[in-house]
């Protein structure tokens, strides 16, 4: 009987795993289908992606810094943020890869301080010039305030060992008050300079990534440097904004534990400078990573790590009366942590130049948006660590949104955000994944992850759509049906744009040209026009029955394409 009931037993799993296998096969070949209700709203098109950063500031003011600032400043329909480090560091103000200096703050021979902030000055200036706004980043720590200034400027290169970056700069500052005075200064410069109506339109956040080697001090140390810092913001501009702590996500050391305790010391912890209870806080800030590799001789992404960063972040936050309401950046919200380390020297970065690059920005930010609604927190940006590196080889593989000013395929996908307005509505998908599963296991398996965004403003609507798969592999992808509901009038003017191996692609054009690291002048023109969002065919109108319209695209793997209704 216990022979037989195995048996049976073996029958019953066999039939099962067949019929799993079977429903999965035909969930594969089934129909991918999307439909858009316009009368559902979900929310806000809050601009969250209209922020970046990078580790280099003295590339801001540079020939393709500032053609790429003009660029961010140019698709986005609100001010552009920009988030940069080193903007206290001790230097001639030349750029490096992950270093960068203003010399804002020297001591004489007798140890008064001695302010500068020529430097400073032309970082801010650019952005002000453009109507952008500073994420502006109290850190780091000046050589004659560091506790341990020597080594103080790295020489860092790719495929070195990373904690080469963190020396005399990182550390605690030897005199407190100074430190505080310092940050006292900044800002009533800022204030004498543009105004107190534009620095209070400004947040100002202290340090970087304090749970790793970023900060060569305890965590109560950072405690007070953070009190000193928002008490010298404070004190030159009481309206001020100023937050913290921009830790390294939870696959970091510490990361979300660090998060908590800031929090924690922020709403009942005494205050290092005033005795009392409680420090300023108007943004919190944490960092989320993916974590990509190759596997079987190409790249292979994971948005998974990233994505649990998140919603254990906004958890965090949610978890406390006194800051449920308190506006979120995620001040680094990456594929991965490197953005200086090229695919040459790190082979799993070798997705940035193509459209994997496109597809995971767009998959992963609508999960961002979908995190936030569900845990109800006040959601305020999510800052892309990727700008562009000045004078560096063609298409090396840096994480950046354009090279030798070229935009790559990436760009192109915060040009379709730049063009989502309004209130976002209902998207249902037979064939996008959920939040839930994409945070537990990524996108893996034999089905891709074709899914969509929308929003509706006055007369428009917009929806954007991805066939993302983390492997990054290439094919013709499959016909997706696009349904839209709920459409006033009889007609709308459809137009397409598209990001794949044929549009949108500077990358795929500059191989095609045999990959020139000294493109000509023509070659770099046609390269410049690639790299700008092409639309697909011409604008077509369709008809609208009982308030709907039904068309279908071809969406290759990896790629991304926007659909614009006008009526």
């Amino acid at each position: 009987m216990k022979i037989k009931a195995r048996y049976c037993g073996l029958v019953i799993l066999v039939l099962l795993t067949s019929a799993q296998i079977l429903f999965a096969q035909q969930t594969n070949e089934q129909q991918a289908t999307i439909t858009v209700n316009l009368k559902t709203e979900t929310g806000e098109m809050k601009p969250i992606w209209a922020w970046f950063g990078h580790d280099e500031p003295n590339y801001t003011y540079m020939k393709d810094g500032r053609k790429l600032l003009t660029e961010l400043a140019a698709l986005s329909p609100v001010p552009v943020h920009m988030r940069v480090h080193n903007l206290l560091n001790t230097g001639n103000g030349e750029a490096a890869l992950k270093w960068g200096s203003t010399n804002a703050y020297t001591e004489d021979a007798n140890g008064k301080p001695v302010y500068n902030w020529h430097l400073v000055d032309s970082i801010f200036d650019t952005y002000i010039k453009r109507g952008m706004k500073p994420y502006a980043q109290i850190g780091f720590m000046p050589e004659a305030l560091s506790t341990h200034p020597e080594p103080y400027r790295h020489y860092w290169q790719p495929g070195h060992d990373y904690n080469e970056v963190y020396t005399g700069w990182a550390y605690p500052p030897k005199d407190y008050d100074k430190w505080e005075e310092l940050i006292y200064q900044w800002v009533k410069h800022e204030v004498a300079k543009y105004g107190k109506k534009e620095v209070e339109s400004w947040y100002w956040e202290v340090w970087n990534e304090p749970n790793i080697g970023y900060w060569k001090g305890t965590m109560p140390e950072f405690f007070k440097l953070y009190d000193y810092a928002a008490h010298g913001v404070k004190r030159a501009l009481p309206t001020a904004k100023v937050g913290g702590p921009e830790v390294a996500g939870g696959s970091s050391p510490g990361g979300m534990k660090f998060l908590r305790a800031f929090i924690e010391h922020c709403i009942t912890g005494t205050n290092y400078v005033t005795g009392k209870t409680g420090s300023p806080l108007d943004v919190i800030s944490f960092h989320a990573k993916g974590q990509p590799a190759v596997v079987d001789g190409h790249v292979r992404m994971n948005m998974a790590p990233q994505l649990r960063d998140i919603r254990e972040g906004f958890k965090i936050v949610a978890s406390h009366p006194q800051t449920k309401n308190i506006p979120i950046v995620i001040g680094e919200s990456d594929p991965e942590g490197c953005a200086a380390c090229g695919m040459a020297t790190n082979p799993s970065n070798a997705y940035r130049n193509g459209t994997m690059y496109s597809s995971y920005t767009a998959a992963s930010f609508a999960r961002e948006y979908l995190l936030a609604d569900s845990l109800q927190v006040n959601f305020m940006g999510a800052v892309s660590w990727s700008f562009e590196f000045e004078d560096q080889p063609w298409f090396y593989g840096f994480r950046d949104l354009a090279t030798n000013g070229v935009d790559k395929p990436v760009l192109n996908v915060f040009r379709m955000l730049g063009m989502m307005r309004g209130k976002r509505v209902e998207v249902k998908a037979n064939q996008m994944f959920s939040v839930e599963s994409v945070a537990d296991s990524s996108v893996r398996g034999a089905r891709t992850d074709i899914g969509g965004l929308a929003a509706k403003d006055k007369n428009t609507a917009t929806l954007m759509v991805w066939n993302y798969h983390d492997d990054d592999l290439q094919n013709a992808g499959k016909p997706v049906q696009i349904n839209i509901k709920d459409l006033p009038g009889k007609t709308v003017t459809l137009t397409q744009y598209r990001i794949d191996q044929q549009y949108s692609n500077s990358y795929e054009v500059w191989k095609k040209m045999g990959s020139p690291q000294k493109p000509t002048t023509a070659q770099i023109q046609e390269l410049e026009k690639a790299g700008q969002l092409q639309m697909v065919g011409k604008p077509e109108k369709l008809t609208v029955k009982s308030g709907r319209v039904q068309t279908e695209i071809t969406l290759p793997r990896q790629a991304v394409a926007l659909l614009k209704l006008n009526w």
